[in-house]
């Protein structure tokens, strides 16, 4: 294995470690620069089209979410020359509200499948698809107000984050 692909692959898997930044802490400004101009997204049957529709179809659905968190584990990359593809195994993790009112969470472990190119010195997704393995659905079993986690911070959108006053290089495109 030569440097150059050791480069592409670190380069790679920072790509798909900053868009799961940018999905969870709502950090819409920083995700178009993850996608080429003309990338395609498949997140069927919710979107399938341009990243620039995704992109702008994405904040009505999160938006319903009051958490995500979004999980990548194992990443199997393959490069030659500026074109890449990786299967990235998941674990996404969501807390909404059904028709009632009551919080649910919805655990969806699958995999992106994932096609990167190089282009003026720059990794990005060219196509997105992303995959369900296994699902779970549940009445959500947080519990806020316990005493075992009283007091430590909570994730929140990019603007009020606890990580925006604490990092001072890793910081929020919007």
């Amino acid at each position: 294995m030569t440097v150059d692909i050791l480069l592409a692959k670190d380069a790679i898997r920072d790509l798909v470690l900053r868009y799961c930044r940018a999905i969870d802490r709502r950090d819409y400004a920083a995700l178009p620069a993850l996608y080429h101009d003309d990338a395609t997204d498949d997140h069927s049957p919710m979107y399938s089209g341009s990243a620039q529709g995704y992109l702008e179809w994405l904040p009505s659905m999160l938006e319903t979410m009051r958490v995500t968190s979004h999980m990548v584990q194992n990443h199997l990359i393959a490069v030659d020359g500026e074109q890449a593809e990786g299967e990235v195994t998941m674990v996404s993790y969501h807390l909404t509200e059904d028709e009632q009112g009551n919080e649910v969470e919805i655990i969806i472990g699958g995999r992106y499948l994932d096609r990167y190119e190089l282009r003026a010195g720059e990794w990005r997704f060219s196509h997105r698809k992303i995959v369900m393995d296994w699902n779970q659905i549940q009445a959500s079993t947080c519990q806020w107000d316990s005493p075992l986690v009283a007091g430590t911070p909570v994730g929140s959108r990019c603007a009020s984050d606890p990580a925006r006053d604490f990092f001072n290089l890793l910081t929020f495109a919007s």
